[in-house]
């Protein structure tokens, strides 16, 4: 007989299977979802549906949990699939959802704790249960509120379809156009066209915006020898601007049929075409005609009847993205037409204006046009008539209007804008224009996330969006961003620039989202606004710019985040904003202290980048301030700023060390982890430079663990590439490679797309392949390094990078003009950093030492190696090795003491690579005073540490030199067997000329062996 169930049972039955259905969405969910802890729920859950079904204790208090847990894990799966964003979520949604996931682990901890065989106390088991109850309630109570703002009748109206037009006029006329001359970048399009023509009689559609060249491409296809050959004189071409009805439209083409006129020659003209050979007709411009909602039926119908005719081609430009119904246009569609590419854009430019032209002098006037035909036909003129320095200046002042002179759309850009601002699709919806206007101080553009977030005062803002881009006034860009083209977002800053109830609540979001990012960075949960704010970096500053003027009511909140953008900025590699420069003189009355140290906090933490008028009286100023109110996590901050000052500016490491100790301290006091690590991570690098390097490791090793402990991504990673960098020097090299793979997978969990410390990780990668000999593989890293500096205006990695381009194509024996143009492009950029002065001066040095200038190269050695004395261990070794390297001197040091320098340094700093280095130097040394049994001893010992560490060239030039020993001893099988094995690591270590010395030599035995 069965046992009788219990009602605990049955419920915990019931929970379990309605939990199995919940664990199974939530799956689904984690795969497909940009929600990054929706993963963790998901895993959780399923934890948890284990657990369940071994349930020993206190099933009745763990029932009621589940059923509330269940109840609030439904909601979080309703909110994904109702969400219109896609899973982005505002900054306060993702607070909730992640305040649930710290309830949904408490609540997996307490039934892990039921499987065991003892019953926990029922005071603790009561207190627990009301804790978690507690906990669950709130919790419900937040989700329930996310869920109703997020169900918002105003966020949830249908992308409704907007129609409008615009009135323009033109003369109509009774002959082809001319043929384009300059015609670049619509290759692709008018392939397109001319293919759909290849298919049998095709109806096609040329949309765009006003100014993009859908005239142009007509024109071209009209003329194109193809549609010669198939329709010959039975080619029209019909300007539509002055037509305002059906009746002149059909009036119009057949003025251009030739017919004889009369009151609605509609039929006359389809009869026309019916009882004629195969014919082509353009229509040109036809949204004058067609966008007024109340001709737009009649207007369908008329371009029907054309397309009823089965030898009829039909070709139709418009302004705007929609096509007119009742037409069955030809697959696959045209795609309105877009912007032109940069290099067709600097064609077409370089085809109007005369004359020669720096690439950098034509990218600025492009930079104006966003590559919009007309515009950059305009401006070309403009150019060629009064120079580039006096066009660039007469735009700042006058902007679009600088082109707009002309008497039509043609030839006035603002004209052409404004034509579109009237079309009637906008004036059903006048908030299309505001939408407008918001859009033309956003650089970026807007994602449908924080179009709908912002909370907008905008009643139909999908239909204003549809409206935007019905009239091709915007456009959605590859990653769904609604943006404006440079020369409509100028015009609409003129004529109607946005209003403070349109920018406020955009602020408003964006402070929050870099709220957000600041509470969490580093960490996954960070992780999902940093694609966000990267994408709207220069929509955030102009917003900024507008909450960062004297009295504006959120002042306190707009320098905040000016502070948390500035510090974004630089993490991704961006450098400083020059907003930042502005903000300690906006400091609100009565004086709030906290605010004002932050912000000298900032300006400290970026000192490479600007320069800090008087950082001797800044820091105590801001020490000052910090006695004037409590928040340790700002005094932490503000210890380790002022150490990484002292240590990487003003190379004062005792200075540098009370900094961090005070951190620290005061971290362990209030158990402030991040800033723990922090403050631990920058005494690793001060010992790595002061050569500790096992010191570095294991401070680096400890500050790892503190950056697990709190889930944060991104300081781990960093300590992660500071034991790779310890390992590389140390001689550990496959070890470190796999270390900065390992960190670069975590800053990739940080969201991260750039950034100091991608190339941080990416340079230390570079090292070991460099120390390897393998130079065509850290040649390679470096140059991407070198190249996404560049283009993100990173001036002290981007010196930094070219200085260790110049040192892999040293080794790579490249021309000295290639090596000194690299040096010089460095050196202006880098004059904040003593250390990397003095890696640019060593780089100088070993170059005229390669140039065979032995006395320059001696005494800028000398100097620098003392100038990095105690200072910097790593340019110490570079000296050193360089100093020691008795084949590159030539005898210039006689009987040279640098190797055995070299040896003691490498053997207290423990670096193998530099101790086998030595010994090389050594066998060279007693090789040129023929002490050959101590050399081949010293070759030896050094082969068999480069052979353990897979140091490709050492290995041969150890080799190279044991088999000219050997045959000096005549053993040519000896010596060959060395050279043959020397030569592929020559190959491998990019080393041509060595290469090409093994062969001679092996040339020359040949018979003899």
């Amino acid at each position: 007989m069965p046992p009788n169930r219990t009602s605990a049972q049955i419920r915990l039955n019931d929970i379990t299977t309605c939990m199995a259905v919940t664990a199974k969405t939530l799956g689904i969910l984690a795969s497909s979802a940009k929600t990054p802890f929706i993963e963790a729920i998901s895993n959780t859950t399923q934890s948890l549906l284990k657990n369940m079904q071994t349930l020993k204790q206190n099933k009745d208090e763990c029932v009621q949990l589940m059923e509330k847990t269940h109840y609030l894990l439904e909601a979080i799966i309703a909110v994904h699939i109702n969400s219109e964003t896609g899973g982005d979520f505002s900054p306060s949604a993702l607070s909730n959802i992640g305040n649930f996931t710290r309830t949904l682990h408490k609540i997996h901890t307490f039934f892990e704790a039921q499987q065991g065989g003892n019953k926990i106390k029922s005071t603790d088991l009561m207190k627990a249960i009301t804790e978690m109850q507690q906990d669950a309630f709130k919790m419900q109570q937040k989700v329930l509120n996310m869920i109703e703002a997020l169900s918002d009748p105003s966020h949830s109206e249908g992308a409704s379809m907007v129609y409008s037009s615009s009135y323009t006029s033109s003369t109509s006329m009774s002959m082809l156009p001319s043929e384009p001359k300059i015609f670049h970048g619509r290759e692709t399009e008018l392939t397109k066209i001319l293919g759909l023509f290849s298919q049998g009689t095709p109806q096609i559609a040329i949309l765009g915006a006003g100014g993009m060249g859908k005239t142009s491409l007509a024109r071209a296809v009209i003329h194109h020898t193809e549609i010669i050959h198939l329709y010959g004189q039975y080619r029209h071409f019909v300007a539509c601007d002055s037509a305002t009805n059906k009746v002149e439209l059909a009036a119009l083409v057949g003025a251009h049929l030739g017919l004889k006129p009369g009151p609605d020659l509609t039929w006359a003209v389809v009869n026309h075409f019916s009882n004629n050979p195969p014919s082509l007709l353009i229509l040109d411009n036809l949204e004058t005609v067609w966008e007024p909602s109340e001709l737009r039926p009649e207007i369908e119908e008329f371009l029907s009847l054309l397309t009823d005719v089965d030898n009829l081609a039909l070709i139709i430009t418009m302004r705007g993205a929609e096509r007119p119904m009742k037409v069955h246009w030809s697959h696959p569609f045209l795609p309105p037409l877009e912007p032109l590419d940069q290099d067709a854009a600097q064609k077409t430019f370089m085809d109007i204006a005369e004359g020669t032209h720096e690439p950098t002098e034509v990218d600025k006037i492009l930079a104006l046009t966003d590559n919009m035909p007309l515009a950059i036909g305009l401006l070309a003129n403009l150019v060629d008539v009064e120079g580039y320095s006096t066009v660039l200046s007469r735009w700042e002042q006058e902007k679009t209007s600088l082109i707009s002179d002309g008497y039509d759309k043609r030839s006035n850009l603002d004209l052409s804008i404004a034509l579109s601002l009237s079309s009637p699709r906008l004036k059903t919806l006048p908030q299309a224009k505001d939408l407008l206007s918001l859009l033309s101080m956003l650089p970026d553009g807007l994602s449908d996330a924080d179009l709908i977030q912002s909370k907008l005062p905008l009643d139909h803002i999908r239909g204003c969006k549809a409206a935007l881009i019905g009239t091709s006034l915007a456009y959605s860009d590859q990653q769904k961003r609604l943006k404006v083209l440079v020369p409509i977002r100028e015009y609409m800053q003129k004529i109607q620039p946005p209003g403070n109830h349109l920018i406020q609540p955009l602020l408003k979001h964006f402070q929050e989202l870099l709220e957000f990012y600041h509470e969490h960075r580093g960490t996954l949960l960070g992780s999902t606004t940093v694609a966000r704010i990267s994408s709207n970096l220069g929509n955030i500053q102009n917003v900024l710019h507008h909450g960062l003027q004297p009295g504006y009511p959120d002042l306190r909140d707009s320098i905040y985040s000016a502070c948390h953008l500035n510090s974004f900025s630089r993490l991704i590699g961006r450098g400083i904003l020059p907003l930042i420069g502005r903000v300690h003189h906006l400091f609100p009355i009565p004086r709030d202290y906290q605010l004002e140290a932050f912000v000298f906090i900032e300006m400290l933490a970026a000192w490479r980048y600007s320069v800090i008028l008087d950082p001797q009286k800044l820091i105590p100023q801001v020490l000052e301030l910090l006695e004037l109110f409590e928040d340790t996590e700002i005094k932490c901050k503000f210890f380790i700023s002022a150490g990484n000052y002292y240590l990487d500016h003003k190379n004062d490491s005792p200075t540098a060390t009370k900094f961090y100790q005070s951190a620290i301290s005061m971290a362990i006091l209030v158990g402030h982890n991040t800033r723990h690590a922090q403050a631990l991570y920058r005494v690793a690098w001060m010992k790595l430079q002061l050569g500790d390097y096992s010191a570095a490791q294991s401070i680096a090793y400890k500050s790892q663990k503190l950056a697990m402990r709190c889930g944060n991504f991104y300081l781990e990673a960093q300590t992660l590439c500071m034991t790779a960098t310890c390992l590389c020097i140390l001689g550990k090299y496959t070890q470190s490679i796999s270390l900065c793979n390992r960190a670069i997978n975590l800053w990739g969990l940080c969201g991260m797309s750039g950034g100091t410390l991608k190339h941080n990780i990416q340079t230390a990668q570079a090292e070991a392949h460099r120390l390897k000999s393998e130079y065509h593989e850290a040649y390679n890293i470096q140059t991407q390094i070198l190249h996404e500096t560049t283009l993100n205006l990173e001036p002290h990695y981007q010196g930094l990078a070219s200085l260790n381009v110049a040192q892999l194509q040293m080794s790579m024996d490249a021309p000295k003009q290639e090596v000194q143009k690299n040096i010089d492009t460095a050196k202006p950029l880098i004059m904040k950093d003593h250390r990397t002065i003095m890696f640019c001066e060593f780089l100088q040095g070993d170059l005229n030492l390669r140039a065979g200038d032995f006395v320059d190269a001696d005494i800028v050695l000398c100097k620098t190696l003392h100038g990095s004395w105690g200072k910097s261990s790593e340019v110490v070794t570079y000296c050193l090795k360089i100093l020691a390297d008795v084949t590159q001197w030539n005898g210039y040091h006689g009987i040279s003491p640098w190797p055995t320098v070299f040896l003691a340094h490498s053997l207290k700093s423990k670096e193998r690579l530099g101790i086998c280095k030595a010994l090389q130097f050594l066998g060279d040394l007693f090789l040129a005073q023929d002490d050959e049994v101590t050399a081949v001893s010293l070759f030896t010992v050094a082969l068999e540490g480069f052979t353990y560490m897979e140091v490709h060239q050492s290995r041969a030039e150890c080799m190279l030199h044991l088999g000219d020993i050997s045959k000096g001893h005549g053993d040519l099988l000896q010596a060959v067997e060395h050279w043959e094995m020397a030569r592929p690591l020559f190959e491998r270590s990019s080393q041509g000329k060595q290469v090409k010395n093994v062969d001679e030599r092996l040339a020359s035995m040949g018979e003899d062996v």
